[in-house]
């Protein structure tokens, strides 16, 4: 992924509109019982860049962001 700073939300609302879902908000005390294990990791703020790999590899992003890649995905087949 080339971009940084996706937020969780922003994915959540591209896989509902994929998934014709409605997407909400929950309460921090409810998480564990909505995510399961993955509950840990949904109210971290746990930054990622690809400059690193951009600049050791040579590499530049080319594809499409994730968002626009979620919501090009075909979800029904």
């Amino acid at each position: 992924v080339g971009e940084e700073g996706v937020e969780m939300r922003a994915i959540a609302e591209a896989l509902g509109r994929g998934l014709k879902l409605p997407v909400v908000s929950i309460a921090p005390e409810k998480a564990a019982e909505h995510f399961g294990w993955m509950a840990m990791f949904a109210p971290m703020d746990l930054p990622a860049s690809s400059a690193l790999t951009q600049a050791r590899l040579g590499w530049h992003p080319t594809g499409p962001t994730l968002i626009a890649d979620l919501d090009a995905m075909r979800y029904a087949d």
